[in-house]
């Protein structure tokens, strides 16, 4: 059984590459269930509805421009999206390698997280603002 371990992600938001600071990523892709139960049916029957992903990631916390505050505080707000890209490895794209990337809204953005002595920390979780690309070449 062939498996893997993420070490090296890559995860790039709004055209900046952030992988150094990652601690976690988390894409998930999934549908929304539209409920197709009708009279006489003994169980809840669903058909597939929309498409839907969102991207979750936690990162060690960076002040300095160009890093994880300055790349994430602007997509707070209305209208605002980001450009999102990620693959288990840093390396090349490849059918061992696959790159996921769409374009989502900044739902969450914890700036600040941590307690006395830690590693300060922020997360930020994106929501689908279009389709989500699986490319391996």
């Amino acid at each position: 059984m062939a498996t893997f371990v993420l070490y090296d992600a890559f995860v790039s938001i709004a055209g900046v590459d952030l992988s150094d600071h990652v601690r976690s990523v988390t894409v998930d892709a999934g549908q929304n269930m539209a409920d197709d139960t009708a009279m006489g049916d003994a169980f809840v029957s669903n058909a597939a509805g929309l498409a839907t992903w969102s991207i979750s990631v936690e990162l060690l916390q960076d002040y300095a421009s160009s890093k994880v505050d300055a790349t994430l505080e602007p997509l707070l707000g209305i209208g605002n999206t980001a450009a999102l890209v990620v693959r288990p490895a840093s390396g090349s794209v490849s059918a061992t390698n696959p790159n996921y990337s769409g374009t989502g809204i900044l739902e969450s953005y914890n700036p600040i997280g941590g307690a006395v002595g830690d590693q300060a920390m922020a997360s930020a979780t994106f929501q689908s603002a279009s389709a989500l690309t699986r490319a391996t070449s």
